[in-house]
């Protein structure tokens, strides 16, 4: 039994053509009128009715109808002279699926007419057969899960050599013919209920790092591995299996050990059937002692039973959850995608179903994130010129495109940093969307700009927008609107400045990189998590439903609880919608009370709620433990009864492949569980170190203190560029303890800024009877301007500051002679031949740049 969120029922005439049962009654129907009708039917049915069996369903598609993305045939293949489409169904899949999986090096080798390798669904000689024989192989309810996808994702002649980007592309070519009509462009999602399994007991690793320490960590990791996969290393790679610190190097290395299996632990194939660095006894002696040591840690767990007492659900893997990924993304212009699923290698597929692929090498200094993506500290992911020359070919056509990516910035200090790239160097690119401090940066080659791409068009810098966190990015263009930028949903640019242009003056000899440009010469540092090319400058409306679907691997998991409830059959679950959240942990999320077979249970009492794994409840991060809920199908949305807007990270333990989970309940219908109290931990407090009683203005108070006391605009240009080239520079915190030499000289270089723009504005109203023209001004007139200063500056005549006498009489006490004016400085520059503005703006700076505008 399985439930298709969002779906209408499809026809039994779309279901029998699916089975192939009546294909050959259906064809000899054809030949009257009556059978071109259901032949009509059938094809409008598949391509119409599959929009419903859509998570989207109807949110997000764009008014015009989309033509298809051609390919010129496979010059090894023969072209086709065959029957025409016999409609727009068999047209559609002539252009989305046979004319890519026909190639000789796919599918065109074997299921043709000529080597009569049934199913025969790439046959040359009629496309209308072929696409009778496609329909006994193709799932229509749920295109992953067709026969074709399946066989190519267990290694099946698979093109390239990850199995899974081959099943990927598959199901999208599968999807984009049946989904042809969907204006959504999504991707559907099925619920299928997982196989009934009760938690068992589970080897769980130990807290105490000292027999991993003893067996795996002092004689093989540190002594083969420390030269990369240790952090004090110079050639540091994750994971920091081989730390010296070995609490790091156990917290790395357990998702690489399997401890039901030691043979199947990652340490353990990396030697055996990688080859990666094995030491001087040959990879499989090697592989044989790392395999020994695990077992023989493995061998001195005890397994961790659950507890019987406990009121559990059924429990699953991560990996036996339905794919939630993607669902309801917005894909019908897609031309290039990342997703970063391979997770080991050197190769990033696109797995856009669009030839040519553009797979992306990967560099060194790119490592591969948990949960899909890619961490970038200094290398690059390009892809060859002859393949990223797709994009020149396409996007040149359409005029317009959008780049799409989720991202995780490093920091906010990057400048000019290339995040995506189509390019061939410093100076030459058809597009780029970069990172510069707090702001993205979007260039592009048009004809109204230069061949760099510039000028860019960037977000506010006073917004800062970009933060070093994940992050959606939408870059948008089009001839009518120019370019746009949105994070996470929203338009955050203003009016593209340069008029709209064409792409007449793109080449198609750049190529195309994620994290750095080209030439290697401006480096990304951060996480990639997924990027897609789109030959149509998405919609707002596209654009938020992208961001709404979110990223990385994601599982519907649903947790049986029929036998708790004492439902008729396995139907009732607790759904949550759950991800790898990284490298380290998972993401518990939006959990729902759900049915597949259509029952309506109602008022089925449910109280504190928790996540198990590996035979016991998780110590942490149990957000639902205090969850009170009535369980009713009253309450049924798109994915069931929502129970709770709150999500729970765990910390990953074995991998997604062995970690199994279940759920614990306090009370669930009628069975409960008489949860001990917990003890009350007792903290004894420590007496923290004497805190200074004087802290610093921050970036912002500084600015906001020198344009009050100067009463110059903090927008003007002349101060507000130099506040934003400064701002990373000057203190952020207010910590006295914070303040560096780096600090003081950003603050001189503002206070010069807002002198120079204060005395060049001859503000005479707050130096009355000062002559700024003067040729010696301050040899007998200095009283005009340093007391009105002086009084601005310290805030003389309030109650809080002292009076300027006294201030005076302080600076008289610091100063050698013991003279009762401040009047060195002044004196020094009226020796060197300074002028009377450049007097004024030099003890305006003295001033202003003191520690009276810093401390607090």
């Amino acid at each position: 039994m399985k439930q298709a969120i969002g779906i209408a029922v499809y026809p039994a005439l779309v279901e029998s053509a699916r089975r192939g049962t009546v294909r050959t009654a259906l064809r000899t129907t054809l030949k009257t009128t009556i059978g071109t009708t259901l032949r009509t039917t059938l094809r409008t049915t598949i391509g119409a009715l599959a929009a419903s069996a859509l998570l989207s369903a109807c949110g997000g598609g764009a008014a015009t109808t989309e033509n298809p993305i051609t390919q010129a045939p496979d010059p090894g293949n023969s072209v086709y002279t065959g029957p025409a489409p016999g409609d727009d169904g068999v047209f559609q899949f002539q252009q989305e699926f046979w004319s890519k999986a026909r190639t000789s090096e796919r599918c065109g080798a074997c299921h043709n007419e000529s080597v009569a390798q049934v199913p025969m669904f790439v046959r040359n000689d009629d496309v209308n057969l072929a696409y009778d024989a496609a329909l006994t192989v193709v799932d229509i309810n749920q295109p992953s899960q067709s026969h074709l996808v399946t066989k190519v994702g267990g290694g099946h002649n698979c093109w390239v050599d990850d199995p899974n980007v081959c099943a990927e592309i598959m199901t999208t070519w599968i999807e984009n013919w049946l989904g042809g009509n969907v204006a959504a462009g999504g991707r559907q999602i099925v619920l299928q209920p997982p196989a009934p399994v009760d938690p068992g007991a589970s080897k769980n690793f130990p807290e105490d790092p000292s027999a991993f320490r003893a067996l795996i960590h002092e004689p093989i990791l540190a002594e083969y591995c420390a030269a990369c996969h240790s952090s004090e290393s110079p050639n540091a790679q994750a994971p920091f299996i081989a730390d010296p610190n070995v609490e790091t190097a156990y917290a790395a290395a357990k998702s690489k050990i399997n401890l039901d299996t030691p043979a199947n632990s990652r340490l353990v194939i990396r030697l055996r059937n990688e080859f990666h660095n094995c030491w001087n006894v040959g990879c499989a002696q090697s592989a044989q002692i790392m395999e020994d040591a695990i077992a023989a840690f493995s061998d001195g767990i005890t397994p961790t039973t659950v507890d019987p007492a406990l009121v559990t659900s059924k429990a699953l893997r991560l990996v036996d959850g339905t794919i939630a990924s993607g669902g309801n993304r917005y894909e019908e212009a897609q031309i290039a995608l990342y997703e970063f699923k391979t997770g080991s290698g050197t190769v990033a597929y696109d797995t856009s179903g669009v030839d040519p692929a553009i797979d992306l090498n990967l560099t060194p200094d790119v490592t591969w994130f948990g949960g899909w993506g890619i961490t970038l500290s200094g290398g690059k992911a390009q892809g060859s010129t002859t393949a990223s020359a797709k994009l020149f070919d396409i996007l040149q056509e359409s005029g317009e495109f959008s780049i799409e990516a989720w991202v995780i910035p490093a920091n906010v200090t990057q400048e000019e940093a290339r995040i995506v790239s189509y390019s061939a160097g410093e100076t030459a690119r058809n597009f780029t969307l970069q990172q510069t401090l707090y702001d993205y940066d979007f260039k592009l080659r048009t004809n109204e700009t230069s061949l760099n791409g510039d000028p860019a068009l960037s977000t506010p810098s006073a917004d800062e927008v970009l933060q070093a966190s994940l992050q959606h990015v939408v870059a948008t263009y089009d001839p009518v609107n120019g370019r746009s930028i949105y994070v996470n949903g929203d338009l955050v640019t203003n009016t593209d400045p340069v008029p709209g242009g064409t792409l007449v003056d793109w080449q198609d000899t750049f190529a195309f990189v994620l994290g750095n440009e080209a030439s290697g010469t401006y480096p990304w540092l951060g996480t990639l998590r997924m990027v897609a090319v789109h030959r149509r400058a998405l919609t707002e409306e596209q654009i938020v439903q992208n961001f709404d679907v979110g990223v990385g691997e994601k599982f519907f998991m649903l947790f049986d609880i029929s036998e708790i409830i004492q439902a008729a059959e396995q139907s009732s679950f607790i759904l949550f919608e759950v991800q790898q959240f990284d490298s380290w942990a998972y993401l518990f999320d939006k959990p729902h009370f759900t049915t597949l077979d259509g029952s309506t249970p109602e008022d089925i009492p449910l109280e504190g709620l928790r996540i198990g794994m590996n035979g016991q409840e998780v110590r942490i991060g149990q957000t639902y433990a205090t969850m009170t809920a009535n369980l009713s199908a009253s309450e049924f949305g798109e994915l069931g009864q929502p129970l709770s807007i709150q999500g729970a990270v765990l910390g990953l333990e074995k991998g997604p492949e062995a970690d199994e989970f279940f759920l614990t309940f306090d009370r669930l219908a009628d069975a409960s569980y008489d949860r001990p109290e917990d003890p009350v931990a007792v903290i004894t407090p420590t007496d923290l170190d004497a805190q200074s009683r004087i802290g610093l203005r921050s970036f912002d108070e500084i600015g906001a203190s020198y344009a009050a006391i100067t009463g110059v605009d903090p927008t003007a240009p002349e101060v507000y560029l130099t506040f934003q080239e400064l701002r990373q520079s000057l203190p952020a915190v207010e910590d006295i303890n914070t303040f560096l030499s780096s600090h003081q000289v950003a603050i001189a270089q503002l206070a010069i800024q807002y002198c120079d723009a204060m005395v060049e504005s001859n503000p005479t109203a707050m130096f009355p009877g000062f002559d700024f023209d003067g040729a010696d001004e301050f040899a007998t007139n200095r009283d005009a301007f340093v007391n009105p200063l002086i009084d601005r500056v310290m805030g003389t005549g309030l109650d809080s500051q002292p009076a300027r006498a006294e201030v005076y009489a302080e600076l008289a006490s610091h100063q050698s002679g013991g003279g009762a004016r401040p009047d060195n400085l002044i004196d020094r520059l009226r020796a060197g031949g300074s002028d009377t503005r450049a007097i004024a703006k030099g003890v305006c700076a003295a001033m202003l740049g003191s520690a009276v505008t810093l401390v607090q």
